[in-house]
């Protein structure tokens, strides 16, 4: 199993005449699953395929944590602007893979139906299975950390402010995104559908942003990536599907930049290039098409054909 805060690099086994360890297989497997999406990705287009997905523009450019921490107060800064989430205690912070699958999910569902009130799968199974995840139990299993995700991310406030100080404007947004959330499931039964529906009703102004600005995505790429558990991966694909969309020159990121945009779980800048490194290179697998250069002093992004190829316009 691999925690969303360990780092993995996708390598070959060592040679047959040496036995691999659990690692060396795990690495294979990775390898593997990602063959099989890249090669379904090349057959056939998101939208082609059913797997339009988007994700809202202000959750794309700064990001949740990574892992679990403990303070319930969390900031990450994109050039002007800085996102802070803010949770009870007593429940904690979202983190990880499961928030940034559920927070796709919601902006789809909410793009699909022009609503801010969202109803959930008939029961959980149906719900998992929406966001490509096995139904599991036990204590590591996929139904109690969905559950455990779901009540962070329901409970959490979130603001956004923007300082430029060049130009000396200010300004801050701030909301409860989901403002009312009900669970009828049974964790016990997750095929059991429930007599009354779970939903979630969005902020009015949340639920205005994400459906005027969503990042078209392939959910394809998006559900192996959480497959690996590897939510700075997310990260990078969802981030490059908005930068390199709308991308006309080349563009050279600094390596401080983007540390702090997507490290702010690292405490040196060496440790976060390689993680970056790395997770990029699984990202590359399934978005080939991204031009992108690590050089010395950051990541160099060339003009790209976007993730999801825009809608041409009928003659």
């Amino acid at each position: 199993m691999i925690d969303d805060e360990k780092d993995f690099i996708l390598t070959p086994l060592e040679p047959a005449f040496k036995r691999p360890s659990k690692r060396d297989i795990l690495k294979a497997e990775i390898s593997e699953r990602i063959v099989r999406e890249a090669l379904a990705i090349e057959q056939a287009s998101a939208k082609e395929s059913g797997n339009l997905g988007y994700l809202a523009r202000i959750l794309v450019q700064a990001t949740l944590p990574h892992a679990q921490i403990e303070s319930n107060e969390y900031q990450r800064t994109n050039g002007a602007l800085t996102i802070s989430i803010q949770a009870p205690s007593a429940v904690g912070l979202p983190y990880g893979h499961y928030p940034r699958l559920l927070l796709s999910w919601i902006t789809t569902e909410a793009v699909r139906t022009k609503s801010p009130d969202i109803v959930l799968g008939d029961s959980l199974t149906d719900f998992l299975r929406q966001l490509g995840l096995a139904t599991t139990g036990g204590r590591w299993g996929t139904v109690p950390r969905l559950r455990n995700h779901l009540r962070r991310l329901f409970c959490s406030t979130v603001s956004w402010t923007y300082d430029n100080t060049q130009d000396k404007t200010w300004a801050s947004f701030g909301v409860r995104p989901i403002e009312t959330a009900t669970l009828w499931w049974d964790p016990k039964n997750p095929d059991q559908a429930s007599m009354w529906r779970s939903k979630i009703g969005l902020n009015q102004r949340f639920f205005e942003e994400i459906v005027n600005r969503p990042v078209p995505l392939d959910m394809r790429i998006l559900r192996a990536l959480a497959h690996e558990r590897s939510p700075l991966a997310i990260d990078i694909y969802t981030w490059l599907s908005y930068r390199l969309f709308y991308l006309r020159s080349d563009v050279t990121i600094p390596w401080e930049a983007l540390a702090m945009q997507f490290g702010a779980d690292y405490r040196r800048l060496r440790d976060f290039r390689k993680s970056f490194h790395e997770r990029l290179q699984l990202v590359m697998r399934l978005y080939p098409e991204a031009r992108v250069e690590v050089l010395d002093q950051g990541l160099k992004l060339s003009p790209s054909w976007p993730s999801v190829p825009p809608k041409l316009p009928s003659k």
